[in-house]
């Protein structure tokens, strides 16, 4: 089946009970067992519980994986994924990364005996050379937040494989829409449902996607143990959002391309980062993994003609009224932030600086919106701005 049926389809079937189209949610904590050890599949809901189980089955299927875990954020997921590591191990891991992922790496793991590389693997040269006796996992954000370097995944993962290391693709940005690394080689695939899966701002979830049996069997014992599962009610309204999957991010697409443009072509925009653009340095790479360029962009703003730059990116979020200024991303409204004090401000700022991370950095998650309406809202921001 082609991925428009499977968000609609996938791993979902009428309820055997009552006849319902759309999958109950079960609210249940326990579940009723014939005698001790004797049950339907179902103990404690932290181990499994059947919404829980249809949103991993369908998640699974749109990866054109074998195994879903659903968690109850993308932290949680990546966290998950990172306790299989020992101490002593190493992990290889993109530069321009998450300001979440980044912390979890280096104030969560580091502390454990599990230490982190970061390089940027726009560079297959520099990422190659990185990797270390003891990498144990290499970890890819393609493309990268919130800079939108691209990364030839199946490349990486290939150095990965050789290595003899763990390749695990966030794929949160592009969604299974748009690429799906698990068939460039990938292992496994994480995702913040909170983002393009879910895409109405009501939901933090977690996911992780694999083939491989092994590893799916070690992150179902820890998810158990560790227990950062969502509920029940949070499954269902991620499984609701995913029906639409398809069609919002085609949108999402669209719009943010028109508005990349615009704002290359724009006399107080410095510079555009969006992978759709020719001028994007890895244009190629995306063309040929990337179904569609996303919804993304990154531009730099250019001083006003008072204050600092940063003090008119200020003045410029403010004067928006379509936009919200606002942290997250993949939902069906427009949002903007300033990176380098929002969502990336847990990594230091010398760091921020050698990335391009600056105060005149913005970032614009694209909505479904009007096109129309939204460039208004951004050219009445830049004037009111100067």
């Amino acid at each position: 089946m082609k991925l428009e049926t499977l968000v609609i389809h996938a791993g979902q079937h009428p309820d055997p009970v009552s006849g319902a189209v759309m999958t109950p949610i079960v609210l249940s904590s326990t579940f009723a067992q014939a005698g001790p050890g004797h049950h339907k599949g179902y103990d404690y809901s932290r181990s499994g519980n059947p919404t829980r189980n249809t949103l991993e089955a369908c998640g699974a299927a749109l990866e054109g994986a074998a195994h879903g875990l659903a968690f109850a954020s993308g932290c949680a997921a990546t966290t998950t994924v990172l306790h299989t590591l020992r101490p002593g191990d190493h992990v290889l891991c993109s530069d321009d990364v998450y300001g979440g992922t980044f912390r979890i790496l280096d104030k969560v793991m580091k502390p454990m005996g599990i230490t982190a590389t970061f390089v940027d693997m726009s560079d297959l040269a520099r990422t190659a050379a990185a990797l270390r006796p003891e990498t144990k996992l290499v970890w890819l954000e393609t493309p990268s937040n919130p800079m939108l370097k691209v990364a030839d995944i199946e490349a990486v993962c290939a150095l990965a494989t050789k290595h003899g290391a763990v390749s695990v693709v966030d794929n949160t940005f592009a969604t299974p829409v748009i690429q799906r690394p698990l068939a460039l080689g990938a292992t496994a695939v994480v995702h913040s449902s909170t983002k393009y899966l879910n895409g109405h701002s009501d939901v933090v979830g977690g996911f992780v996607m694999t083939r491989d049996a092994a590893f799916a069997e070690r992150l179902r014992f820890l998810q158990n143990a560790i227990g950062a599962v969502p509920s029940p009610f949070d499954c269902y309204l991620v499984l609701r959002g995913l029906k639409t999957l398809h069609v919002r991010v085609e949108r999402h697409a669209q719009n943010a391309a028109k508005i990349a443009t615009w704002l290359r072509d724009h006399r107080d925009v410095a510079r555009v980062y969006y992978p759709g653009l020719t001028d994007h340095p890895q244009y190629a790479i995306a063309k040929k993994q990337m179904a569609l360029p996303g919804g993304m962009i990154s531009f730099v703003l250019r001083g006003g003609a008072t204050g600092t730059v940063a003090e008119r990116s200020q003045r410029f979020l403010s004067k928006l009224a379509v936009f919200t200024c606002a942290e997250s991303l993949g939902g069906v409204e427009s949002l903007i932030e300033l990176p380098a004090v929002m969502t990336h401000a847990s990594v230091p700022a010398e760091t921020r600086a050698a990335l391009g991370i600056d105060d005149g950095l913005i970032r614009i998650s694209v909505g479904i919106e009007s096109v129309d309406d939204l460039i208004a809202d951004l050219a009445q921001a830049f004037d009111a701005s100067r």
